[in-house]
């Protein structure tokens, strides 16, 4: 199975990482390099990333940022060195993993397959056989979020935010993550605004794929305020891309 490279974007995650797990990965099915960025933590995330590192030196790299910059520049950051590095697929995960790291391997799978897309997004949709913990007031305010993502986008998305995310190391998802982000816990939808542009309009490239367990692990940093702030960054993004990403619909 092709390499591949998932970043771990870390702030004051001391007491939420589990080693053995990323341990487990790398000895799993998949073959997996998870690069770690500290982002500027204030406890000592960076000592338990260190001894991660020692333990599996050819399969665990750190980036340690000097200050806090916020997820959206340590995931870009990350990305950008993996992509750098030639690794074929390239992801992100979130470091509490609420998002089992076997779901890697379906992931992967998806980019294997005939449609061979250049994004696989982690979907949180409750279907039955699917165990899917999310507080019911994230789920409805995701939903309304959701539903305004769409409609900046142009596209037909259902889980935006979901913090598993896998891509093809092609010209437009590097086109993704070349510049910084001017949002900030949303970047995503911005990221996604960036390919459709980039690809005039290549919906069919992205795949969504609904997770088989995800839960709420307690201590996100992310607070039903960040909600709200989030539809103002929404607008920001349309005021943007939206002309562009409504002209690349027409001409595809």
């Amino acid at each position: 199975m092709s390499a591949v490279a998932i970043v771990v974007p870390c702030y004051n995650e001391e007491d939420r990482l589990e080693p053995q797990k990323f341990f487990d990965s790398i000895n799993g099915p998949v073959n997996v390099t998870f690069i770690f960025v500290d982002d500027g933590s204030l406890d000592d995330t960076r000592g338990v990333l260190g001894g991660i590192g020692a333990k599996q030196p050819d399969k665990v790299r750190a980036i340690n940022l000097p200050s806090n910059m916020g997820k959206a520049e340590a995931v870009r950051q990350g990305v950008m060195s993996a992509l750098d590095c030639g690794f074929e697929f390239v992801g992100y995960w979130d470091a509490d993993l609420s998002t089992p790291l076997y779901e890697l391997e379906e992931f992967m799978r998806i980019m294997a397959s005939s449609s061979a897309p250049d994004i696989v997004l982690g979907s949180r949709v409750k279907l039955l056989g699917r165990n899917i913990q999310r507080r019911a007031v994230r789920h409805y305010l995701g939903r309304v979020f959701a539903t305004c993502a769409s409609i900046t986008l142009n596209l037909s998305v259902y889980d935006t935010q979901c913090g598993a995310k896998l891509f093809r190391n092609t010209a437009p998802v590097r086109k993704m993550f070349e510049k910084k982000f001017m949002t900030g816990w949303i970047f995503d939808v911005e990221a996604l605004a960036r390919f459709l542009i980039a690809s005039d309009g290549a919906a069919e490239r992205i795949i969504e794929y609904p997770l088989r367990e995800w839960a709420d692990i307690s201590g996100s940093k992310v607070g039903t305020k960040d909600f709200f702030k989030a539809f103002w960054d929404i607008w920001k993004i349309f005021i943007k891309y939206s002309s562009r990403l409504y002209k690349t619909k027409c001409m595809s």
